[in-house]
């Protein structure tokens, strides 16, 4: 079905846009001159919103202006469908940094949480998520500029899951790729690992994502954490060493042993669901009891810090399987929880069916709300905090992605990653380098290519790029 909308004034048709795709985000939604659904009038003091059966006119008030035209979108929209959306109109990724900002200017409890209402009707639970974010993360961001961390990412995934829409590819279709891109991310490591060590930068951490790091094998493995381990471990003093080992499937024993062997000290085993029905569908070839033996084996090797990532919202799932899910989280007792919501990516296999009325439904609005909630108790029967929270696009619910820890177990990366006080130094296909500068209040980005093929082909142009950029800021 599509949602038609005739705007007067298409200077502020991306905003229109946003907030009507929070609502109907999986409508497409179109801007036309006949035929509309409903008529969008702003002017400089009021704007007003036809339907054709009614009429709903809103005056000017004393926020600043595109917020206001949002407001009144999300007030409306709130209105004709009664669904409740406890984020509001605000669209940003990242709201904690609206929390932490206010907090810096001396703002209190209440006038943070009147601000996130008064702004973008946002729920007094939320507000209080950001505040508390805020505050567990103000003496943690970073403040440094010769302090970095660095991201290495492995393109390849055992299969690709229904819902992405990243840089991974099947290792199983792109093996003869793998020799090549690793000889090009070896090349990027120690050329990007000589210009840290010339300009005297302290690595703070290293996180090695994907895509799946263990989709490759064993020896090709070993070989790319010595290679990690010996251009920016090896001569560094650093907090964090993650590797996002994802799939159960792809974890072996012999991967465990590489990781302690090269000082990996916080790993990541990524179920998503604990219900092999789903995993089934979102074309994952591992099952629950695959999940619950590799972690089990990480323990008694003696990883003292992982985390799970689960989804809410995955095709099929509702209130019960999340409560399922959490069942076996909480018997596993991981010491990170990372909670997702199912985002409709654009690239995504799901994002064709669900256009499509292709087999899956999702939740209403309702459900989805218990089904976060059921998580949010799930981190507290763990006694976990949140320490970092981050949003998503064409996110079912418009709810958001969150991190908990017991203890002082957070993930550093992830904080400096969502903050974005920190230089980011990324490697590998796809992977997106943040330079931060930091007296500027300014964020450059360097992408390389996404593509494994091109990025084997132009790696050397990805380095220079890279380092040229850094140059302005590390002169």
């Amino acid at each position: 079905m599509d949602i038609k909308i005739k705007l007067n004034n298409m200077k502020y048709r991306y905003d229109v846009y946003q907030i009507f795709n929070i609502y109907y985000n999986l409508y497409e939604i179109k801007f036309v001159d006949d035929n509309w659904n409903v008529k969008v009038d702003i002017y400089d003091n009021e704007m007003s919103i036809d339907d054709g059966l009614n009429v709903k006119t809103y005056c000017i008030t004393n926020i600043e202006y595109k917020r206001w035209i949002k407001k009144n979108l999300f007030s409306y929209l709130k209105y004709k469908t009664k669904k409740e959306l406890p984020w509001g109109s605000l669209i940003g990724i990242r709201p904690s940094k609206i929390a932490l900002s206010l907090i810096e200017k001396g703002k209190n409890r209440e006038e943070i949480i009147k601000y996130f209402h008064e702004n973008y009707l946002a729920a007094e639970n939320k507000a209080k998520l950001c505040i508390n974010i805020a505050n567990m993360e103000k003496s943690i961001v970073n403040k440094e500029k010769n302090k970095i961390s660095i991201y290495i990412g492995m393109p390849f995934c055992p299969t690709r899951c229904l819902y992405c829409s990243f840089a991974s590819n099947p290792i199983g279709k792109c093996s003869k790729l793998v020799e090549p891109y690793l000889k090009a991310l070896y090349y990027e490591m120690k050329s990007l690992s000589k210009y840290i060590k010339e300009k005297n930068l302290k690595v703070q951490s290293v996180y090695f994502g994907g895509g799946t790091p263990t989709s490759i094998d064993n020896n090709q493995f070993e070989e790319t954490l010595k290679n990690i381990y010996l251009n920016f471990l090896k001569d560094y003093n650093i907090e964090e060493f993650t590797v996002e080992a994802g799939r159960p499937d792809s974890i072996t024993f012999e991967k465990l042993l590489s990781m302690k062997k090269y000082n990996v000290n916080r790993i990541s085993i990524n179920p998503q669901t604990m219900n092999d029905i789903t995993l089934k569908n979102i074309g994952r070839t591992h099952t629950v009891e695959d999940t619950k033996s590799i972690f089990n084996l990480a323990r008694k090797l003696g990883f003292d810090d992982i985390n799970m990532d689960i989804i809410v919202g995955l095709p099929g799932e509702g209130l019960k399987e999340v409560k399922n899910t959490c069942k076996e989280i909480l018997n596993l007792k991981p010491d990170n929880l990372t909670v997702h919501g199912m985002s409709i990516k654009r690239g995504s296999i799901l994002h064709e069916k669900l256009l499509n009325n292709i087999e899956f439904k999702v939740p209403e609005q309702n459900e989805l709300n218990l089904m976060y909630n059921e998580t949010l108790e799930l981190s507290k029967k763990m006694n976990m905090n949140p320490y970092y929270m981050y949003r998503q696009k064409n996110m079912i619910g418009n709810m958001e992605n969150i991190g908990y820890c017991k203890g002082e177990n957070l993930g550093l990366y992830n904080i400096q990653m969502i903050e974005e006080k920190q230089t980011i130094i990324a490697i590998g296909a796809d992977a997106v380098s943040k330079i931060i500068f930091l007296d500027e209040n300014r964020i450059e980005r360097v992408p390389n290519v996404k593509d494994v093929r091109e990025y084997i082909k132009r790696v050397e142009e990805m380095v220079n790029r890279k380092i040229s950029m850094l140059n302005t800021l590390y002169v």
